[in-house]
């Protein structure tokens, strides 16, 4: 099915990250020569002479001031307001940790709260474009909440699919935007290859599945954001989530883009991959020097990346490798204190992925890959608000008065702290 509306001067074709071999701009994920993944492949000389950094500025306060560099509609997107979050210089964070210029990419901001929602704006705009109608998700939890929340605003179906046991919080966001939520007793991965069989027997817009080359190009935009907060210069060090891996890889990406498009004239950011112990096959491929990375079996407290058979770890790999990054692999337990520590430094609160990428981010510093005087940027891709359930007040941090008189809060009050002088 041909479409009309997505702007194809600026997308040159489909090529497979595999064999290199290119298609015709349309909807499809595999190539027929090799059977590997596409991705979105774009005439950056052509684009160079249509964009600036003049031109972007006078964009959208959202993904799509960079347009361009997206397989974008014609027309007005649908959108939620996706997209140019914050970049938080964490003065406090950075001193607890031993860096003087630390920066927080805080996507907790996003109008479903976590970075999906710059991946779905873009699929959902492809899947209107192509006439689909009904939108669809293998999903951790917030790319189930952004699919849902996605389709109500353009007037799709919404069919989303979840492991059994995530946080109530995530399956509670779905369910109120009107999705058909579908839970699956298994991991991620099980529900993955579900999807993956449903998308040969429905026409859906399965946003990872069949739409996964246009749906993962929304990624790029965190970077593309994170270049020109700074000032059109990029930091020396980020720090990324992994779960499929396709947002560090489109990191990369987007890296490579904004050379070739003249916005800046290099990059020589090291890209770090952050995993937790209990689901860590891509920062193991990376430890020992692999270019294939092996399956495992989840066992995390942070659900969002629990995915053991990560479509894109192998670029994700040569994406950190390529650029002299590393990969980490937290303790479960250094993933609370993570949280924590971002929450009470810079009053942020962060979903589990948060607390591994600040656990990782201590790591390298540790381990001398970051210097104090590096200029480094974390990227916190999703809201605690739909985790609380994870956090517990401190020793000493909550107090129970038994009567509502000022003589039983100074009372509990001294047992924790000194008591302040009266005011008066």
């Amino acid at each position: 099915m041909g479409a009309v509306s997505i702007e194809e001067e600026s997308v040159k074709r489909l090529r497979c990250r595999e064999c290199g071999r290119l298609r015709d701009f349309e909807p499809a994920y595999v190539c027929e020569n090799c059977f590997g993944p596409l991705e979105v492949a774009y005439d950056l000389d052509a684009i160079r002479q249509r964009v600036s950094r003049h031109t972007i500025a006078d964009g959208p306060a959202s993904i799509w001031r960079y347009r361009e560099l997206l397989p974008a509609p014609a027309g007005n997107p649908i959108d939620l307001g996706t997209g140019f979050t914050p970049l938080v210089e964490a003065k406090n964070l950075g001193e607890a940790l031993g860096l003087d210029h630390l920066f927080v990419k805080n996507d907790t901001l996003n109008p479903t709260g976590s970075f999906k929602d710059r991946n779905v704006a873009v699929a959902t705009n492809f899947a209107l474009s192509y006439g689909f109608d009904t939108l669809s998700c293998s999903s951790t939890g917030n790319l189930a909440g952004s699919v849902a929340a996605y389709a109500a605003r353009a007037g799709l179906r919404a069919l989303v699919f979840i492991p059994a046991d995530l946080e109530p919080g995530k399956v509670g966001a779905a369910s109120a935007y009107g999705a058909t939520i579908v839970e699956v007793e298994g991991t991620y991965d099980d529900v993955n290859r579900l999807c993956a069989e449903l998308a040969d027997q429905y026409r859906w817009a399965i946003v990872n599945v069949n739409l996964r080359p246009f749906y993962s190009e929304g990624s790029k935009t965190l970077a593309f954001e994170v270049v020109e907060q700074l000032g059109w210069q990029a930091p020396d060090h980020i720090v990324v989530p992994v779960a499929a891996g396709s947002l560090l890889a489109k990191t990369a990406k987007a890296f490579h883009e904004l050379v070739g498009v003249g916005l800046v004239e290099g990059v020589p950011t090291r890209i770090h991959a952050a995993q937790a112990e209990g689901c860590a096959p891509v920062s193991t491929a990376i430890q020992r020097g692999l270019d294939t990375v092996t399956p495992v079996r989840p066992h995390s407290i942070a659900k969002s990346l629990a995915i053991g058979n990560p479509a894109d770890g192998r670029y994700a790999a040569r994406a950190v490798r390529a650029s002299g990054g590393w990969g980490t692999a937290c303790r479960e337990d250094a993933v609370l204190e993570g949280m924590t520590l971002l929450a009470e430094t810079e009053g942020i609160l962060s979903e589990p992925a948060g607390g591994v990428v600040v656990a990782g981010l201590r790591q390298l510093v540790e381990e001398g890959r970051i210097e104090r005087h590096e200029t480094v940027v974390i990227c916190i891709t999703g809201n605690g608000l739909k985790t609380t359930e994870l956090f517990h007040p401190g020793e000493g941090r909550r107090l129970h008065l038994s009567k509502a008189r000022a003589s039983e809060f100074e009372k509990a009050l001294a047992g924790v702290e000194k008591t302040p002088a009266a005011v008066g």
